[in-house]
């Protein structure tokens, strides 16, 4: 998985190029929900970058609530072994796994018993 700095890289453009790498037709990105639910402080500038992003990137985008991954990554990381000064440089990717699988298993149909999935 790779991790874009918004602040070093033109990330709508080196996610449109992953997009047509890949041939992706959906990009999910994190959505900065505060512990309440509520719209946190950050989602105004997230706002602005999910239109900059959905412009350059020519497929669906979809936000989804993040909160927890960090803490979610954290905890596993500390009980792999990672150490205090790595969790940093690897926190970002594995909450982004955590997220993209929450919304795996949130978007999943669900099969009622006696349906076929």
């Amino acid at each position: 998985m790779e991790v874009i700095d918004r602040k070093k890289t033109d990330a709508p453009a080196r996610i449109a190029a992953i997009v047509t790498e890949l041939e992706a037709e959906l990009v999910v990105v994190g959505l900065p929900t505060g512990l309440s639910g509520r719209a946190g402080p950050a989602v105004e500038s997230q706002r602005r970058f999910v239109a900059e992003l959905t412009d350059a990137v020519g497929v669906e985008v979809r936000e989804f609530d993040e909160r927890f991954t960090s803490v979610v990554a954290d905890r596993g990381l500390r009980s792999g072994g990672t150490r205090t000064r790595d969790l940093k440089s690897r926190r970002d990717a594995v909450a982004a796994q955590v997220m993209l699988q929450d919304y795996l298993d949130a978007t999943k149909p669900r099969v009622i018993d006696g349906d076929k999935p």
